[in-house]
């Protein structure tokens, strides 16, 4: 998708399951913020698979622009050609769907350390990637970097993923507050991306879905700028129209200073649980 693109779409339904009857909406929004020459954020998606992923280049000049779209592209395409050929037949399971997960982000680090090697602009590029597959009522997120995905459900925002970064790795070990880390200079070096090292290590969790949930999917050019009183606040006020709140999230973080390029996904979750899936839910909580 092209920078500055912005996209609504919706799709029945997730990698072909019949007991899934819910609907996936999808707003989408990159801006080169206002320090920035171009931008290097990238977002795909393919949502009549549930699958969204967002990357955010590195290397400067045109390289990290080129890295991000090659992590967007290979990533979402070869998902989406996966779950599409699987759904002809029957659904597939979490597992599975981890590992072809792990195996795209993989190919799309290939490629990016081979363009790197061919192309002298490229040399040094690399690029934090973020992405979820939503699959009956689970969603997979993966994600190598910085950039996030954030779970609104309730008008409560919880965050899914946790940074790959020097900041991350100092609060978790108690040399930084979180308040402290806000304020750090430190605070775009990653320790994990794409066309870093031949290996990378993706990290994949799972997550229940339910009807009403707002997931977002963005770069550190939104978090370095908004914090996440400030995210869950629009989420909240503007979780019916995810245009709108795609804007406002980008144009509240130009406010802020925008210093670095932005880019967002959002995807509600709409449709009604089964009284067999609410039950067994509730059957789940008193046990």
């Amino acid at each position: 998708m092209a920078p500055g693109a912005n996209s609504f779409t919706s799709a029945s339904g997730f990698n072909g399951d019949p007991c899934m009857h819910y609907t996936l909406d999808v707003a989408s929004l990159t801006d080169a913020g206002k320090v920035r020459a171009h931008n290097e954020d990238s977002i795909s998606h393919r949502v009549e698979s549930g699958v969204l992923v967002l990357a955010d280049g590195m290397g400067g000049y045109q390289a990290g622009e080129v890295a991000s779209a090659l992590a967007t592209e290979l990533v979402a395409e070869g998902l989406h050609a996966r779950c599409a050929k699987a759904g002809q037949h029957k659904p597939v399971s979490t597992a599975v769907l981890s590992r072809w997960i792990d195996e795209q982000v993989h190919a799309a680090n290939s490629a990016i350390l081979g363009r790197a090697q061919t192309d002298a602009s490229c040399t040094g590029m690399g690029a934090t990637l973020a992405l979820t597959v939503f699959h009956g009522r689970t969603v997979v997120v993966g994600h190598v970097g910085d950039s996030r995905v954030y779970r609104l459900r309730r008008g409560e925002l919880a965050a899914l993923t946790r940074d790959h970064s020097l900041l991350e790795e100092q609060v978790r070990n108690g040399f930084l507050t979180r308040e402290q880390a806000r304020h750090s200079h430190n605070r775009n070096v990653v320790t994990r991306a794409l066309g870093v090292e031949q290996h990378v290590d993706t990290e994949i969790q799972i997550y229940d879905v339910r009807p009403g949930d707002l997931f977002l999917l963005c770069s550190d050019g939104l978090t370095d700028m908004l914090d996440d009183e400030a995210i869950q606040g629009t989420l909240v006020t503007l979780q019916d129209n995810l245009s709108l709140a795609a804007r406002q999230l980008v144009q509240a973080a130009n406010d802020c200073g925008g210093r670095d390029n932005i880019a967002v996904i959002l995807a509600r979750v709409r449709g009604q649980e089964s009284w067999w899936t609410r039950f067994t839910r509730l059957l789940g909580k008193a046990a």
